[in-house]
C-alpha cells in the first residue's frame, strides 16, 4: 500500500508542476493578447495608422494587373493588324 502512494505522490508532483507552468505560461501570453488589443484600440480611437506605403509606388498587385492588362492590349492589336501569334 505504501508503495501504490509512493508512486502516486512520484507521478502527482511533476504533474501538477507542469499544469501550474503551463498556468502561468497562458496566463502571461493572454495578458500580453489584452494589452496588444487594447494598444490597437487606442491607435484606432486616436487616429494613427500604420505607415502606408508611399503613393508614388504603386501597389505590388496594380502592378501584375497592368502587366497583364498591356499583355492583352498587344495582343489584341496583333489580332487586329491580322497577325498570327
Amino acid at each position: 500500500m505504501a508503495n501504490i502512494a509512493s508512486d502516486l505522490a512520484t507521478n502527482l508532483i511533476p504533474a501538477a508542476v507542469a499544469l501550474s507552468a503551463l498556468m502561468i505560461v497562458s496566463l502571461v501570453a493572454l495578458r500580453g493578447w489584452r494589452d496588444w488589443i487594447q494598444l490597437k484600440r487606442e491607435e484606432l480611437a486616436a487616429g494613427h495608422m500604420p505607415p502606408a506605403q508611399d503613393a508614388t509606388v504603386p501597389h505590388a498587385g496594380s502592378r501584375i494587373e497592368i502587366a497583364d492588362l498591356k499583355e492583352r492590349l498587344r495582343k489584341l492589336e496583333a489580332i487586329a493588324a491580322g497577325v498570327d501569334l
